[in-house]
């Protein structure tokens, strides 16, 4: 894809920015609570989805790091995980049509478990200085559609106060910049900003001018704009 994206790139990464100093100002409050160290991979078999804008980013930042045989294995891994979340959504789907609450069809499909494709050898991950913000904020308290969340295997005592992060706050700001980038676009699919994929998709996603809803008369018009006169 032509279009820059650089500029909404650099606006994820200063949230990401802030999501790790929350974090690291909570750990070092409270080290024997936070349990977060090399090998641990509870977070990398949670089921979450991606705003537009950290899928882009994710997906650039693979194809920037692997190529051949390793990105091709990484890919197939995608690929198989991605056909699992799938019918973990449909059954959550037709959990709904039969009449079961949202709220209880979302706690359970939180209890299923899919590992991460980009979890290698060690349970290190692949991309570890590009991985997802809900991974990197994954072993604090935190605020999910307006409830508390704490990883299971951290010290934080149910009950008790503990500085908690509002990820409602993260995901609107994730989801503000994607809706920036559509707009910034042009695209034609214009609901593009509200659709939530996860990682394993991201991974797999030609996020070609086509996909993006790009048309050929944006990229003549800019191209018309920079050309100037050849006379």
């Amino acid at each position: 894809m032509k279009e820059d994206l650089m500029p909404y790139f650099k606006k994820y990464e200063a949230l990401v920015a802030k999501a790790e100093t929350v974090f690291e100002q909570v750990k070092n409050k409270f080290p024997d609570e936070v349990k977060c160290k090399e090998g641990c991979s509870d977070c990398c078999h949670a089921l979450f989805d991606l705003p537009l804008i950290e899928a882009l980013y994710i997906n650039y930042r693979f194809k920037e790091q692997f190529e051949g045989k390793e990105k091709t294995i990484l890919i197939e891994k995608a690929n198989k995980a991605d056909r699992k979340i799938y019918k973990i959504k449909k059954e959550a789907f037709r959990s709904t049509q039969d009449g079961k609450g949202d709220e209880a069809v979302v706690e359970e499909v939180g209890q299923k478990r899919i590992q991460c494709p980009l979890l290698g050898e060690g349970d290190l991950c692949e991309m570890y200085s590009y991985r997802p913000i809900a991974c990197r904020v994954y072993g604090i308290p935190q605020a999910i559609g307006g409830k508390g969340r704490t990883c299971g295997f951290s010290g934080f005592k149910p009950g008790e106060s503990y500085p908690t992060l509002n990820h409602d706050i993260i995901h609107d700001q994730l989801m503000a910049i994607s809706a920036e980038l559509v707009q910034a676009i042009r695209s034609k699919n214009i609901h593009m900003s509200e659709i939530l994929v996860p990682l394993s998709m991201a991974l797999i996603t030609d996020y070609n001018e086509e996909y993006m809803g790009i048309s050929p008369e944006k990229n003549k018009d800019d191209n018309d704009q920079s050309g100037g006169d050849n006379d």
